[in-house]
C-alpha cells in the first residue's frame, strides 16, 4: 500500500492549528485508540479478531498519516496471529511515539510483500 503524506504530528497540527491543548489531546486519543487495538490483538483467539483488530489498527495509522505503524500493522497481518515478537514491536512504536517522537520507524525496515521488494 503507497501511502503519501505528512507525518503524524503535522497532521494533528493542522487540525488543532495553534492549540497546544487541542493537540496533545488529539495525540492521546491516537494513543488510547492504538494501544486499545493492540491489546484486542493481544487477547484475539481467533484469526478472525486478530484480522479485525489489526486492519482497525491499520485504518487508524493510516488516517493519522502513521506510516512507521501501518507498515509494522501490514507485517502483522501478513504473518502468524498472536506473533508476540511484531506485537512488541508495534508496542514499542507507540512507546517511542508516546515519548515524543514524531513516526518512529519500524524496529524492522523489511519489505513486507512482493510489491515492495
Amino acid at each position: 500500500m503507497a501511502y503519501l503524506g505528512d507525518p503524524i504530528d503535522a497532521q494533528l497540527a493542522a487540525v488543532a492549528g495553534s492549540d497546544p491543548a487541542l493537540f496533545a489531546e488529539l495525540r492521546g486519543a491516537f494513543l488510547d485508540s492504538a494501544r486499545r487495538q493492540v491489546d484486542l490483538m493481544r487477547r484475539s483467539r481467533c484469526d478472525g479478531n486478530w484480522s479485525m483488530a489489526g486492519m482497525r489498527l491499520k485504518g487508524l495509522a493510516a488516517s493519522f498519516h502513521a506510516q512507521g505503524l501501518m507498515r509494522l500493522v501490514e507485517q502483522a497481518l501478513a504473518g502468524a496471529p498472536g506473533d508476540p515478537a511484531v506485537l512488541r514491536k508495534i508496542a514499542m512504536w507507540l512507546d517511542d511515539f508516546s515519548a515524543g517522537a514524531q513516526d518512529p520507524a519500524p524496529a524492522d525496515p523489511a519489505p513486507i510483500g512482493p510489491d515492495q521488494a
